[in-house]
């Protein structure tokens, strides 16, 4: 065996697919299409990092989310929040959840049809961010939510939710 020459391993093209990068496109419907219609849309890269205490909430909201429009609340709804609320956040979501009939975690009974998040500030080890809702129903005006989030630096877990003023 010759030993002056690197090794070089060789991947598969079948087994690992090649990624080309998104081009940004618009992609209008027609109202004959009905109810599986989507407004224009621009595809967008989406990216994130498990360091980045933002991009925790926004993965948080994005899953929670998810996970309440496809199977509604239940098993994986609760996991999320045992995964991305401290205790003393859930405790308070209960309380809160019980007097306003609402979710806790969305300020509202419906599921959001869009969500966002975005950095607003951080101190004393604790980052806040701005999450906006939305919920459109056809042939209605948008509704939107604001939240203001908190996360402890640390642990990046989310301990309050507030409404945004």
């Amino acid at each position: 065996m010759d030993t002056s020459r690197p090794v070089r391993h060789v991947t598969h093209a079948a087994t690992v697919p090649r990624l080309e990068p998104p081009v940004p496109t618009t992609t209008t419907t027609s109202p004959s299409e009905g109810a599986a219609a989507t407004p224009a849309a621009t595809t967008c890269v989406r990216q994130g990092s498990p360091r980045s205490t933002v991009d925790h909430v926004a993965d948080f909201y994005g899953a929670y989310i998810d996970a309440l429009h496809d199977i509604g609340r239940g098993v994986l709804a609760d996991a999320l929040r045992r995964h991305y609320l401290t205790p003393e956040l859930r405790r308070r979501l209960t309380r809160w959840e019980a007097v306003h009939h609402q979710d806790g975690v969305l300020r509202t009974e419906n599921v959001p049809t869009a969500w966002e998040a975005a950095y607003n500030d951080s101190g004393m080890g604790h980052c806040w961010s701005h999450v906006t809702l939305t919920r459109q129903e056809p042939a209605t005006p948008a509704r939107r939510i604001r939240l203001l989030i908190r996360s402890d630096l640390a642990t990046r877990l989310i301990s309050d939710i507030r409404a945004a003023e």
